[in-house]
């Protein structure tokens, strides 16, 4: 009996061995292909170089929703379609914020106006600075000590965080709650320290948003070293500060999310890949997140140079508007349920275009545990980190539908040093780490694909 049953044990271990050398022989395929004859990377150069940053609603977005067709299409999809969104346009236009310093002169500080930021109209509105340290420090003042003022949320990126994202939590909420709050005690206008990792004085965008009958004042973001240099001013001294901008919302307008697919050789269940194709209007949005769009091609193309017979669909979204509306993410989550179409898994790239060092599964323990149970497959490719649960921003409606999502985790160190900056550029992604992570996306589609 024993005999019998150490022969049946090795016997089921030999099939599981053969499974897996089978998918690692396919996952070696996957990443030679990627690294050696991988098109992502020169194609992020012209998307970022030939069109640039490309905000919603922007001429520079139209161009790349053509660019991004024709891509999906060179790539060997068998459909590509354009998805109507209806998106929020915001424009930026001159900006300029001031303090005046001890000898009566004004003095220009770098800054940027918080996306979806209401400006002054091309005016300059003046008043004096005060800080905080903390919404909690902010919440105990009274209303008349806020009152005509402009508020400064001096709350730092916390460095203490090794996974950065969770620093960027943290921050976020005074970026996306400064004008509100100080709208409510009625204050002018609010700066807040940037969300930046890095210690220099480059100032950082993102979304902001405002509250039902709440006045719409002014948000601006400085950078981390004139928010060290006005905390050092204000110790000792009043100071007066200025801000003329020109931006703000003009209404909405009809775009598109671009859509590619490989039909299943077995059935029409869908697999997502994606990113979103807009960025900020600042830098040439290459790690956000251009590099998650030419990831999610390279997916596409590598399951037809390997002729691999997909038995679902692989469908890549290039998302419309996720960094001021996310409107094509929800766009698409109502196509899904309007079709009624079948979806098996989702993941998107908007983390960044570095090493790749996990996904992070965001769906029931159950499936959890099976990608797990893969996890030695793609350790030799530096992909160790399963245990996260969240999914990108545009597979939230995805998600909320009961569809399993995912995101891929790239090495974050670097990420909030550039994130919606200037510094957001073609030169700071290197060829190698932005290919291993599509080699990541594609593994990881692969493996779906065969078992769901």
């Amino acid at each position: 009996m024993k005999k019998i049953l150490g022969t049946t044990l090795l016997l089921l271990g030999v099939a599981v061995l053969g499974q897996t050398k089978e998918d690692s022989v396919q996952f070696n395929r996957i990443s030679t292909e990627i690294l050696n004859n991988g098109k992502g990377y020169n194609e992020l150069r012209e998307l970022t170089k030939n069109i640039g940053h490309r905000l919603s609603g922007s001429e520079a977005y139209e161009k790349s929703v053509k660019w991004a067709a024709q891509k999906l299409k060179d790539a060997g999809a068998d459909k590509v379609w354009l998805q109507e969104v209806l998106i929020p346009v915001w424009e930026r236009g001159k900006e300029s914020l001031h303090i005046k310093t001890a000898n009566g002169s004004w003095k220009n500080l770098k800054m940027l106006s918080l996306g979806n930021s209401e400006g002054t109209g091309g005016k300059d509105i003046a008043g004096e600075i005060i800080m905080v340290k903390s919404i909690e420090e902010y919440n105990a003042l009274p209303s008349e000590k806020v009152k005509d003022k402009i508020v400064f949320f001096n709350y730092p990126f916390s460095q203490s965080f090794i996974e950065t994202f969770k620093g960027y939590s943290d921050a976020a909420k005074y970026r996306v709650t400064a004008a509100a709050l100080t709208a409510k005690k009625g204050g002018k206008f609010a700066i807040i320290r940037s969300l930046s990792s890095a210690f220099d004085d480059v100032p950082h965008t993102g979304a902001m948003r405002y509250e039902d009958n709440v006045s719409k004042v002014p948000a601006v973001a400085v950078g981390n070293t004139t928010a060290d240099e006005l905390e050092t001013l204000l110790k000792n001294q009043k100071i007066t500060a200025k801000l003329n901008s020109n931006c703000g919302m003009k209404g909405e307008k009809l775009s598109h999310s671009v859509i590619g697919e490989i039909t299943g050789k077995k059935d029409q269940s869908v697999i997502v890949v994606g990113g979103h194709l807009d960025s900020w209007d600042v830098g040439e949005g290459a790690h956000d997140d251009g590099a998650g769009i030419v990831q999610s091609i390279e997916v596409l193309r590598t399951f037809k140079k390997l002729g691999i017979q997909n038995n679902h669909t692989i469908r890549v979204v290039c998302f419309a508007n996720e960094e001021n509306g996310v409107k094509g993410g929800v766009q698409y989550g109502k196509a899904v349920k309007e079709n009624n179409e079948k979806h098996l898994f989702a993941i998107e790239s908007d983390a960044g275009g570095f090493a790749p060092r996990g996904i992070a599964l965001d769906m029931d323990d159950t499936k959890r545990n099976q990608i797990k149970g893969w996890s030695k497959l793609f350790l030799p490719y530096g992909v160790y980190n399963f245990n996260e649960r969240f999914s990108g921003t545009d597979l939230y409606p995805l998600h909320d539908m009961g569809i399993p999502a995912a995101e891929l985790m790239p090495d974050s160190q670097r990420y909030f040093d550039i994130h919606h900056t200037e510094e957001d550029t073609f030169e700071k992604v290197n060829r190698r780490e932005l290919l291993l992570g599509a080699a990541a996306m594609t593994q990881m589609i692969y493996m779906i694909d065969k078992n769901w």
